[in-house]
């Protein structure tokens, strides 16, 4: 039997604008992610120790080893297509600074795995003022959505369509998709997703996988008259490990 091991897959360490809508947070927040590798056999939760992230200035940080719930924003998220686990933690205390950051996991068997990334802050002040000043036309572009109802025929190979930052502000961006059911973003339900568009695997056969990207199609079938949520991230880069910025545009609904 292969004795299960734990590797890191990559990294994130990066500021996030969080658009939300009916959210509490400011929107200046900044995340730590880290993603494994399958381990071969025995999950990550029952792997890991502890999870730590550093960086400038004696920056430090706990990702806890508990399941990520949109309450506590701090733990893992089991994703079923790779059969892997991200870890990932939300603050909501302003962008970070430039500078390295680390992402240390140790193990129960003594291992330390980490791995860095140095983070940079004028993508930040691109992406976000594009965003905020196209804001209205990308609100009104959604669909389906409660603005645009779903009006397909078919449940299988459903469309989903809005408007990118290329179009708007003439600004280059990747997009990644996500679909729960759910009748809000109070709903939606990050450990059980219908589909997504996982740019951060795509990447490695299709190197500009979600640059520009302004629709999707999805590829689970959906039931009917069933609700779902979905929302879409706007991120500078398809690799985790080179990503200094997430833009969390507000969830969109709608009805089979």
């Amino acid at each position: 039997m292969t004795e299960a091991r734990v590797e890191i897959y990559d990294i994130m360490a990066c500021n996030v604008y969080m658009d939300f809508d009916h959210s509490a947070l400011q929107k200046e927040q900044h995340k730590f992610l880290v993603a494994f590798y399958p381990t071969g056999g025995a999950p990550i939760p029952e792997l890991v120790t502890s999870i730590t992230a550093r960086g400038p200035g004696g920056y430090e940080v706990a990702i806890a080893n508990q399941e990520f719930t949109a309450a506590n924003r701090n733990g893992w998220i089991y994703d079923r297509t790779t059969n892997s686990h991200w870890y990932m933690v939300n603050l909501d205390t302003g962008f970070m600074k430039e500078g390295e950051y680390t992402i240390e996991v140790r193990t129960h068997d003594g291992r330390n795995v980490q791995a860095a990334r140095r983070q940079t802050n004028r993508s930040t002040q691109q992406l976000v003022s594009a965003y905020t000043r196209s804001k209205d036309a990308i609100t009104s572009s959604w669909s389906p959505s409660k603005l645009q109802p779903f009006q397909g025929s078919s449940l299988r190979k459903v469309p989903v369509t809005w408007s990118s930052l290329k179009t708007q502000a003439d600004v280059d961006a990747y997009y990644i998709f996500r679909l729960s059911e759910g009748r809000s973003g109070k709903e939606f339900n990050t450990q059980k997703l219908v589909w997504w568009d996982n740019i951060f695997t795509q990447r490695l056969s299709q190197p500009e996988a979600g640059l520009n990207r302004d629709s999707v199609v999805l590829g689970s079938e959906l039931s009917a008259g069933k609700s779902y949520v979905y929302f879409v991230e706007v991120t500078d880069s398809n690799a985790m490990g080179r990503t200094n910025i997430c833009i969390f545009q507000p969830h969109q609904a709608f009805t089979t």
